[in-house]
């Protein structure tokens, strides 16, 4: 670890486009400013580690979530599709029934 001596208004650059400002010292408390391309994060030890702790969370995938998720996945050509459970055959309605909210025209041709 690089460790640097900097008084108050003073700054330390990292690399081209990071500047780290000591803004302020008051007794045991140091405050820093921060000047750095906006794809550059910048946390708090403490908010990072939370961070990263719920990252990690997202990420473990059980392998309940995985069967569950294959059931709705379609098959690969060539293969057969994972065998379902039998639902009964929907009845098919009568030709002389319209759908809800239309009515059949005079020459039998739905309008």
């Amino acid at each position: 670890m690089l460790t640097l001596t900097r008084n108050v208004g003073e700054t330390i650059r990292i690399g081209d486009d990071i500047e780290v400002h000591v803004v302020e010292v008051r007794g045991g408390t140091v405050r820093l400013g921060f000047t750095a391309p906006r794809e550059v994060t910048i946390h708090r030890e403490e908010v990072y580690r939370q961070i990263a702790e719920a990252n990690l969370l997202a990420a473990q995938v059980t392998a309940d979530t995985l069967g569950a998720l294959a059931a709705f996945a379609p098959a690969p050509a060539g293969e057969p599709a994972p065998a379902a459970d039998p639902a009964p055959p929907a009845a098919a309605a009568p030709a002389s029934i319209s759908p809800p909210g239309r009515r059949r025209a005079a020459g039998g041709s739905a309008g």
